[in-house]
């Protein structure tokens, strides 16, 4: 068979292990509704701050949303090991590449559209149940893309510890304080706080969304730079795993 025919075989195989595990499933769902409700409880409660945008306001829940989705990538890889099925993966597909290339394109891609759907309409709803020209509306394009593929990012990010990590709670306390940490220990930086708080997968998403406290505490580079830092070292850290993951035995 051909390679692309053996990875389309494993991304359908994977596809059927993501929707078979309840936690999985569910941990998805809520990543696609909490934009939403977030847009609604912020329009509702008259919550936004004066300074904010209407795009950043909507999307206030989006930062938390985004730690799920990371949830969900190290899940999809521990979920395996949990459950001994990581043997029987490996024994129908012996390349462990295919395997992991796989479950990143799978989480990747479910997150990337997942995200673009719900952020718009959070931001839509957002736009129609807030005061008409109280706030800036901010610039929802191509900003909704970019808030996507930080979804996306953050995915692989967490299937990457999970490969390392091969716990399921280890592995969602490390990809979470991957995400939080850089702007918890950023103050202890001094001048180089802004640098090291934007290297959260995060601060990328608080740029992008436009959040009045951005600019402040996030880090001195623009959303799409800081996006592709976060991606670059992601991927890194998903080659490191890979290089681990051949050399280790199940």
């Amino acid at each position: 068979m051909t390679t692309s025919v053996l990875g389309s075989q494993a991304l359908a195989y994977e596809w059927i292990k993501f929707r078979s595990v309840r936690s999985t499933v569910w941990t998805t769902v809520a990543t696609a509704l909490l934009p939403v409700l977030g847009a609604v409880f912020v329009a509702t409660t008259g919550s936004l701050q004066s300074d904010d945008t209407v795009l950043g306001g909507s999307l206030t829940l989006s930062v938390v949303a985004q730690m799920l989705a990371a949830v969900v990538g190290a899940l999809v890889m521990t979920g395996e090991y949990s459950s001994g099925t990581i043997r029987t993966t490996f024994a129908a597909r012996p390349r462990r590449s295919t395997v992991l290339a796989a479950k990143a394109a799978l989480v990747a891609g479910v997150m990337y559209v997942l995200a673009l759907a719900s952020c718009t309409l959070a931001y839509l709803l957002g736009d129609a149940l807030l005061p008409e020209g109280r706030y800036a509306q901010g610039d929802p394009l191509p900003a909704l893309f970019g808030i996507a593929a930080s979804f996306a990012v953050a995915a692989v990010l967490g299937l990457a510890v999970g490969t390392l990590v091969r716990h399921s709670a280890g592995a969602v306390t490390t990809v979470i304080g991957l995400l939080l940490l850089p702007s918890l220990f950023g103050p202890l930086f001094g001048d180089a706080e802004r640098w090291i708080a934007g290297l959260s997968p995060t601060a990328a998403l608080e740029k992008l969304i436009q959040t009045s406290d951005a600019a402040d505490t996030v880090g001195s580079l623009g959303p799409w730079p800081s996006l592709l830092l976060v991606a670059a070292y992601t991927t890194a850290l998903a080659l490191g795993a890979l290089v681990l993951l051949r050399r280790r035995d199940v």
